[in-house]
């Protein structure tokens, strides 16, 4: 599955330049594209100069929401509307009708280069007053008057080596930041994306050191590579991707890629590959789901309100459709039985806190609960500690392990006996301890 931009039903617009004391209103991104259009062309133009102008604007707005330009510079908004900075939007302007049916047809439809996934940062001028390397809006009038249709006339301003994307996917739009710290032992595509970028941005900041390790896990050496990215950049040194890290890496990798630039390097479509679906839905299989059905359970358990249906396996079933709608409506997210990023999120936070607070009857049971972090090799402490204490008595009692020494770091010795448990039983085979794996290890330990 590719991370591809989605037209997202509203916008965020600051009235005025990024630094000014402005308003911010939002917006449905049709109108807002009507809005732009309806002050930057004119309804008498040739309908094919019209629907190239449309187009550029819908890319030129999409490619600052997809890269979260402004949001990565701390501001709290996705575009201005200034011309200087971004393009012309009025609060009470009123659009052309000609303009609006044009927009209706194309809102979501965007130009993109060949390998790419970003929307083209379509920049774009009169053409009479100012001048610019992007597209002359009053070019195109000529341009459609000469019998070029809207593709070959953005071509002709963008290069042969773009097209475009039709019917994009209409969302909600939902900033890239999970919504909690990013660290040692967390996992989803977002660590995977975080990798990629900050292994980009160590190309140009080569004290940054490689992480090898590509895989969808924060591990040890990530740590040390997000250590020296906060270093450089004059962050507080934790090796925690908090809020302010994650959009300063942002902000640098759309910067070295200069994705914001119409000769942008780009995002290629094996950078935005993700693991896993950005939703687990009904009929989904593997590893992920097997850690969502133990959440559930865990939390169906001392949850009244959730019904305990006892979820195994690693397949999204009816069941685990019925437990995620309850959890859905009992925290107030939408009830839509989507295990979105909303979803996700709110399910690790109720997690974490059952097992932070249990009764009395439950404390002395409480090492058996998966930590809540995912273990890696060159991890060390007391999760580290406890896993290896139920792989000794699996080593004792079965002997059928490579075998294990109680030592609060994560080697290789207990990877090797990790990955033991996850080839015989079925899981997958890692070495990595996620809540499938840990589940499967206590319970080895009490036979």
């Amino acid at each position: 599955m590719i991370n591809s931009p989605i037209i997202p039903t509203f916008i965020t617009v600051h009235i005025g330049s990024p630094e000014e004391a402005g308003r911010n209103i939002n917006v449905s991104f049709i109108e807002y594209i009507k809005n732009v259009a309806s002050g930057e062309i004119y309804p008498n133009w040739p309908i094919d100069s019209i629907k190239a102008n449309v187009l550029a604007i819908i890319s030129f707005a999409l490619n600052r929401i997809y890269n979260e330009w402004y949001r990565s510079l701390g501001y709290n908004f996705d575009i201005t509307s200034s011309s200087q900075y971004d393009q012309s939007f009025g609060v009470d302007r009123q659009f052309f009708e000609k303009i609006s049916m044009v927009v209706d047809e194309l809102f979501n439809d965007y130009i993109v280069k060949d390998g790419q996934v970003q929307p083209l940062f379509a920049q774009y001028c009169d053409g009479r007053i100012t001048k610019c390397s992007g597209l002359s809006q009053w070019g195109t009038v000529s341009d459609a008057n000469s019998g070029l249709g809207p593709i070959n006339i953005l071509k002709k301003y963008y290069g042969n080596n773009i097209n475009i994307i039709y019917n994009a996917s209409v969302e909600d739009n939902i900033m890239s930041f999970p919504g909690f710290d990013v660290e040692l032992g967390t996992s989803g595509n977002f660590v995977k994306m975080l990798k990629i970028q900050l292994n980009r941005i160590g190309q140009n900041y080569p004290a940054i050191p490689v992480i090898k390790n590509d895989s969808v896990y924060f591990t040890v050496d990530m740590v040390d590579a997000v250590k020296k990215f906060q270093e450089v950049f004059n962050l507080k040194v934790t090796g925690v991707v908090d809020k302010s890290t994650w959009y300063k890496i942002k902000y640098i990798y759309n910067a070295v890629k200069k994705i914001s630039d119409i000769y942008s390097e780009g995002i290629s479509i094996e950078e935005a590959s993700l693991v896993f679906s950005k939703k687990l839905v009904l009929g989904d299989k593997g590893n992920f789901i097997r850690a969502l059905n133990y959440y559930l359970n865990t939390i169906a358990y001392f949850d009244d309100d959730i019904p305990y249906l006892e979820l195994s396996g690693d397949e999204f079933t009816d069941d685990t459709l019925e437990m995620v709608i309850a959890f859905q409506n009992k925290y107030n997210i939408s009830s839509t039985g989507e295990v979105n990023q909303e979803t996700w999120k709110v399910l690790r936070e109720k997690y974490k806190e059952i097992i932070n607070n249990l009764d009395d009857q439950y404390v002395t049971y409480l090492d058996e609960f998966f930590p809540g972090r995912y273990l890696s090799r060159g991890m060390k402490g007391r999760d580290v500690l406890n896993l290896q204490k139920f792989l000794y008595i699996i080593c004792k009692n079965k002997g059928d392990i490579p075998g294990v020494e109680v030592s609060s770091e994560f080697d290789r010795l207990t990877e090797d006996s990790v990955k033991y448990i996850q080839n015989k039983y079925g899981l997958l085979v890692n070495g990595v301890v996620g809540p499938s794996t840990w589940y499967r290890i206590v319970e080895l330990s009490k036979e």
